[in-house]
């Protein structure tokens, strides 16, 4: 039997199944999107399917840590995309 991918939640720090997952990336051009294939280039991190770990992410900057964003980036309120302002 393959050996299933492990990912870790950036908000809740608990380690899961590649696919129990939401792919977070970044965009050579800065575009922050939901991958919904796992498979879309750029810089990506993952995060549990509640909003309180997106909540936590968020609050202690774990989405711009790993995407390596500046502190002061803004989200544009479009849910499936976000675009990093500077």
């Amino acid at each position: 039997m393959k050996k299933k991918p492990q990912r870790t939640c950036i908000g809740c720090n608990v380690q899961k199944d590649k696919n129990d997952f939401v792919r977070i990336v970044k965009s050579k051009e800065g575009n922050i999107t939901i991958d919904k294939t796992g498979k879309a280039s750029g810089r990506g991190a993952y995060i549990c399917h509640n909003v309180d770990c997106f909540n936590k992410a968020k609050k202690n900057k774990k989405i711009e840590i790993g995407m390596k964003l500046p502190a002061d980036l803004v989200f544009d309120p479009t849910p499936a995309v976000w675009k990093v302002r500077y």
